[in-house]
Parts: C-alpha cells; structure tokens; sequence
C-alpha cells in the first residue's frame, strides 16, 4: 500500500499556472508507477498523465505541451505542472500509484484528490 496526499490546487485565472503535488508514503515510492487523474464536475474520471518508475512520461492528448508530469524519487513526490491553464481544466485532481505499468483500468492506490478551479 501507498498512501497518497496531493496538495497545490487553487483557484487561478486563465492563462495562468499550477503545480501540484503529490507525497507518497509507506510502500517503495522508487518502484510505483504514478499519475495524475481528473474529474470535472458531471464528468468522469479521466487520465492526466503518466509517469513511469524509470521516468517515462505519458499525457492525454489535449494535454500535451500544457501540462508536465515529473517525480523526485529522493522526495516521494510526483508533480504536475500546468500552464496555460483554462476553464476547462477545472476539477478534482488526483494521485494515482499501481506497480503494474498498465492504464487501460483504473487502480492502484489514490489520494483523496485536490480541487484546480481556473476562472475565465
């Protein structure tokens, strides 16, 4: 098991920027593979980004070049930068930590989420 608390969000206008946080804690941080989700309000949860244990990153497609998805393994920490943030990346950001390096599901373990609200 790890345990996952994001931290970062606010609320922000157009144009601007967030990072995101996420600490791990108990099982090997080094070893998990971790992303970042949302979920905007009537929406589901949808995949963010994607980090590997060997550093590897994935993104959704209308996100890339917005968005950066790092870890600092000497920190258990998982990051998410956002630039050029709009309306419509408001939402419920979560963590997400798996060992298996497959997403096509959702599982793993999660933070309880971190509210992003970009205003226009």
């Amino acid at each position: 098991q790890v345990q996952l608390v994001e931290s970062g969000g606010g609320l922000v206008q157009a144009g601007g920027s967030l990072r995101l946080s996420c600490a791990a804690s108990g099982r090997s941080f080094s070893g998990a593979h971790m992303a970042w989700y949302r979920q905007a309000p009537g929406n589901k949860r949808e995949l963010v980004a994607t980090i590997t244990s060997g550093g590897t990153s994935n993104y959704a497609d209308s996100l890339k070049g917005r968005f950066t998805i790092s870890r600092d393994n000497a920190k258990n920490t998982v990051y998410l930068q956002m630039n050029s943030l709009k309306p419509e990346d408001t939402g419920v950001y979560y963590c997400n930590a798996r060992y298996i390096n497959i997403w096509a599901s959702e599982f793993g373990n999660w933070g309880q989420g971190t509210q992003v609200t970009v205003s226009s």
